[in-house]
């Protein structure tokens, strides 16, 4: 069992505090500290008696503490902040600034084992899965740095359905209102369209924002760019997505990363609407953004607003996500951790 009390929402605070002869409330003085002073010392947290701190230390309780080793801004006002994991490992976290709210893209694995040919985490492959306590400190972290994060989207570095215990307790912490309180609108699982975390999602209690990365209208094309679809094809993964939506009755946002003359044509576009016929969805279009070593170039952009053109013709609600955070390896698809694994590091330091 975990010993970081951040790795815990506050039923499982309040066992905790039982167990240890303790009364049950004081476990939402643990959850305040943690989450809403972002407090990282068991013996500062004052609201709980000197014998009960001692005692949570003596039973090797601690609150764990994200590594800040480097933060970057961009002229566009985005900012990705790299963190270092208490076992060496590195991940990164994008801000993004909407209007007057701030919104957080948060990792969830170290690397990614999905392979897809156009993201350069792909390149780090898996190392691990991150904590729930390791995914939301992102987020107390970056709250603490840049003010209050208002929203909160699973599309960093890894697979979120490939973590999902960790995920959906991440996602309770964090929708919890004894702590950052953020509004499950405004919490998106980002998936490349792993059916059986779809079909396990429609049935919790809790429905964060769904959005699949779909990036092709047809088998052929996503077998190239994404291996999960040999696994998934989209007959299978479509049919997920019309169970999700009759269970939850939320609409889904279908991700599409636009590649020069690879996916960018009227013809794709077509065919996108024809293969979307019949579900509650929305459309983002978003520029990719080449990394050194990938094939791909991004779409120029005439073929975006031409592809964006057909859709939107169709009736489909569509939005263009233009480059953010491009200059400093923030944008979508960019994120690598500045990446070499933690023993290389430790070996060349």
């Amino acid at each position: 069992m975990s010993k970081d009390l951040k790795d815990k929402t506050v039923s499982e605070l309040e066992r905790l505090a039982v167990e240890l002869g303790q009364k049950k409330y004081l476990a939402g003085y643990i959850f305040k500290f943690i989450h809403v002073q972002n407090g990282h010392d068991i013996s500062a947290l004052s609201t709980l008696s000197k014998a009960f701190r001692a005692q949570l230390i003596e039973h090797g309780y601690s609150i764990s503490q994200l590594k800040v080793v480097q933060s970057l801004s961009d002229p566009d006002g985005s900012a990705k902040f790299l963190f270092e994991l208490p076992d060496g490992e590195r991940i990164e976290s994008v801000l993004l600034p909407e209007d007057k709210r701030k919104t957080l893209c948060v990792s969830t694995q170290v690397g990614c084992a999905m392979g897809c040919g156009f993201c350069a985490t792909a390149k780090v492959r898996l190392r691990r899965s991150l904590t729930a306590g390791e995914i939301v400190d992102q987020v107390n972290t970056a709250d603490q740095q840049a003010g209050t994060i208002a929203g909160v989207v699973y599309m960093g570095m890894g697979e979120p359905m490939q973590n999902y215990d960790a995920v959906l307790k991440s996602i309770r912490i964090l929708n919890d209102p004894a702590g950052k309180g953020i509004g499950i609108r405004h919490i998106t699982i980002s998936t490349c369209g792993v059916a059986p975390g779809i079909r396990q999602l429609a049935d919790e209690d809790i429905h964060p924002r769904l959005a699949i990365s779909l990036n092709a209208p047809a088998d052929a094309l996503r077998d190239k760019l994404m291996p999960i679809n040999r696994t998934y094809p989209l007959a299978e993964l479509l049919d997920t997505v019309r169970a999700y939506e009759a269970k939850t009755g939320q609409r889904v946002t279908f991700e599409y990363v636009l590649m020069d003359t690879v996916n960018d044509s009227v013809l794709h576009a077509r065919m996108l609407v024809k293969l979307l016929h019949g579900l509650m969805y929305n459309i983002n279009l978003i520029e990719h953004n080449p990394y050194q070593g990938f094939e791909y170039a991004a779409s120029r952009r005439p073929r975006i607003q031409r592809f964006a053109s057909v859709l939107k013709d169709a009736g489909v609600e569509t939005t263009i996500r233009f480059r953010m955070g491009r200059g400093i390896k923030a944008a979508c698809g960019q994120l690598q951790a500045g990446y070499a694994p933690a023993r290389a590091r430790a070996r060349d330091s």
